[in-house]
């Protein structure tokens, strides 16, 4: 799923190529990807884009007239652009949106469909699609600290919920951890004042250097290689490969289609943590997807 330095990253993109751009039309391939139907989708059409905005995990454009189009990718969606007069070369096409300045598809690989659009109007209706995480990228620690230890969970289901924390999600909480050098498995409340602090400095330290890393590969072309799983990455996705810290052999506990990635020496005091009990562990403490957070977050308002 593209977390925050990705989302940064393609904003950037977007930024460049549609700010103040014309949206020209507008066309669903897939009628799953289109969740609300008033406003409709045709209005933005003939509009300017006034602004980008990023919403935890979501992308937001905004037209003229205060006007919405609130992007969420889920875990297998992707962007990809072509500038006016290229030819645009997509698969899995969801929906197409071209400007005067050249067209962008909306993807999604997989027979799951996940990836949403919704039309809204001003900030009352972006609210509707802000999980309340706080900004891990201005956040005091005593600000950090309250969110963190509000609830007594497992720090790898705390730091990926986005009623929490904004923008981390699997790859990069691991990553974090990693660097914290803490366990992902270790109870929100019972960690010690130090170890917030560090957890508290690790979090904008890792997602600002990806982003730094994700801007410089685009460099001035459109992102291409978005993905959870890259070669530079410490500990997610690398099981059974070094520690590039320490040595030791990357471990995972795997339950369903998730899975949680650390160095036993880095972060489990040289403990292999056991699979099969943490996996019924993690049935109940694993992170919510985030179909599960939206349809929670409306029950606790509605």
């Amino acid at each position: 799923m593209p977390e925050l330095p990705d989302i940064e990253v393609y904003i950037e993109a977007l930024t460049k190529r549609v700010l103040g751009r014309r949206l020209e039309q507008i066309r669903v391939e897939d009628l799953f990807i289109l969740r609300t139907a008033r406003p409709p989708i045709d209005s933005l059409v003939g509009r300017h884009v006034t602004a980008l905005r990023r919403i935890g995990k979501r992308i937001a454009f905004g037209f003229e007239q205060d006007r919405w189009l609130v992007l969420h990718l889920m875990i297998a969606g992707r962007l990809q652009w072509a500038n006016a007069g290229e030819r645009l070369v997509a698969r899995n096409t969801l929906a197409t949106l071209r400007f005067d300045s050249g067209s962008l598809a909306i993807t999604e690989a997989g027979k799951k469909r996940r990836a949403s659009l919704h039309v809204t109007d001003g900030e009352a209706g972006l609210s509707e699609h802000e999980p309340g995480g706080i900004d891990v990228m201005t956040c005091t620690q005593a600000q950090f600290g309250t969110a963190l230890t509000a609830s007594n969970h497992t720090l790898k289901r705390a730091l990926t919920d986005p009623h929490l924390f904004s923008g981390i999600g699997n790859a990069y909480s691991d990553e974090i951890l990693h660097r914290a050098k803490l366990s992902p498995v270790a109870l929100t409340q019972k960690l010690s004042m130090e170890q917030v602090t560090r957890l508290y400095r690790a979090v904008p330290e890792v997602l600002r250097e990806w982003t730094d890393r994700l801007r410089k590969e685009a460099g001035d072309s459109f992102p291409t290689k978005v993905t959870a799983f890259r070669p530079e990455m410490a500990v997610h996705g690398k099981f059974g490969k070094p520690c590039p810290v320490c040595g030791t052999t990357v471990q995972r506990i795997v339950y369903a289609e998730n899975e949680v990635n650390y160095c036993p020496e880095c972060q489990t005091g040289g403990r292999i943590l056991a699979d099969r009990s943490l996996s019924r562990l993690l049935k109940e403490d694993w992170p919510r997807s985030e179909e599960e957070a939206e349809a929670l977050r409306r029950r606790v308002q509605g």
